[in-house]
Order: C-alpha cells, then sequence, then structure tokens
C-alpha cells in the first residue's frame, strides 16, 4: 500500500505543476503566522510533515530559521523544491517517507503539517500518525486540515473533514490546543476549500 501511495504522488507531482494542484499556496501566510506565535528561536527544529514543493521553507529560510526539515512521500515533490531553492536547499533536511512509516531520531520544537493529516482516513492510519507525533515532538504542533465544510476529496482521494472538537479529540492524548482558526483557501483556479488550522502544544 505505501509502494502505491509513493506511485501515486509521484506521479501528481510528475505530471502536475503548482498552477494544477489546489493545495498551492504562493505565500503560507497562516502557516508562518502560527510558527510565529511559538515565539521560538532561529535555531528551533522544525518539521514540514507533507511539505511536498511548500514554499514554506523558503520563507522559514529568508527568515533566518537554521534547523529545517521537509518530509513527503514523494521524492519528485521534494526534489522540485530542492531544485527551486538551489544553493539554499542545502540548508533543509529532506526526507522521504511515508508518515505513517517515519521513525524519527530527533525531537522537534515545531511539528507543521498543512494538508497532509487529513489523508488518513483509518483509525489504524491516525493512531499511528499520533503516535508517531508524540515521540517527534517536545514544543508544538500545528495541523491545516480540511473543515467539516470543507471537501470530501483532494487530487482524487477521499479525506477525512475535521471539526475543531474532532481534531482535539484525537489530539488529546499527548497535546493541549492553543487556539484554531478557519479560513477560506483559494485554490491556484479560483475554487475556494475551508480549512481548520489548529495549535496545540506537547504534554509530554
Amino acid at each position: 500500500m505505501a509502494y502505491q501511495q509513493k506511485n501515486y504522488w509521484d506521479r501528481v507531482y510528475k505530471t502536475r505543476q503548482p498552477s494544477e494542484v489546489s493545495w498551492t499556496e504562493e505565500v503560507p501566510k497562516t502557516s508562518l503566522e502560527f510558527i510565529h506565535s511559538f515565539n521560538l528561536a532561529k535555531s528551533a527544529r522544525i518539521i514540514d510533515v507533507g511539505g511536498g514543493d511548500s514554499k514554506l521553507a523558503d520563507y522559514l529560510i529568508a527568515e533566518g530559521y537554521e534547523n529545517i526539515t521537509v518530509l513527503d512521500i514523494s521524492e519528485t515533490a521534494l526534489r522540485r523544491a530542492r531544485e527551486r531553492l538551489k544553493t539554499n536547499s542545502k540548508k533543509v533536511h529532506w526526507i522521504v517517507s511515508d508518515i505513517n512509516r517515519f521513525e524519527p531520531t530527533v525531537t522537534y520544537d515545531v511539528w507543521h503539517d498543512r494538508a497532509a493529516f487529513h489523508f488518513l482516513t483509518t483509525q489504524k492510519q491516525i493512531r499511528r500518525y499520533i503516535h508517531t507525533a508524540r515521540k517527534a515532538v517536545n514544543g508544538y504542533l500545528t495541523i491545516g486540515t480540511f473543515s467539516e465544510i470543507g471537501p470530501n476529496m483532494c487530487s482524487g482521494l477521499k479525506v477525512k473533514q475535521y471539526s475543531e472538537d474532532e481534531l482535539q479529540g484525537e489530539l488529546s492524548n499527548g497535546f493541549k490546543k492553543i487556539r484554531c482558526i478557519k479560513e477560506n483557501h483559494i485554490t491556484p483556479f479560483n475554487t475556494t476549500q475551508n480549512f481548520l488550522f489548529c495549535s496545540f502544544k506537547s504534554t509530554r
């Protein structure tokens, strides 16, 4: 199954440009605002889970963050990000992995996930993700998922929608909610997706 998922996402990134996928953001404004709210040193360890070829790493580097990791199941997506960043790509630790097979070897001050968690649709997948996050996070976690009024499909795959209470409930064993917001994401093809963004503090 993991091999099939990897092939699926590699094919998506090989055949579609950023302007052709719904999750593209020119400026990851909300993600940056949540990260800034944690008031961390520039040496803080930050992992972007399911980061793909997102520009979050570009902005974090520009702001002087020194310890950035981007994880994604698609090697193609990470290669595109490295090519875009050019020499700055050396400032990022790149990990090709299915999040449910990821075995963290360090702890992170920030675990950031925009639009990866909602692709996990079974309790087994969700429990594994949260188990990994509990092991990996000694600080803060921020997740952006489709809200209960957001899409129920993305890139041809079924996703799980979340209310604030549902997301808080899933993460209650290991994390304490700080705050949540909802916002409309305007896709590159001018459609609207309603997202729920929440931040949490590790209770480890």
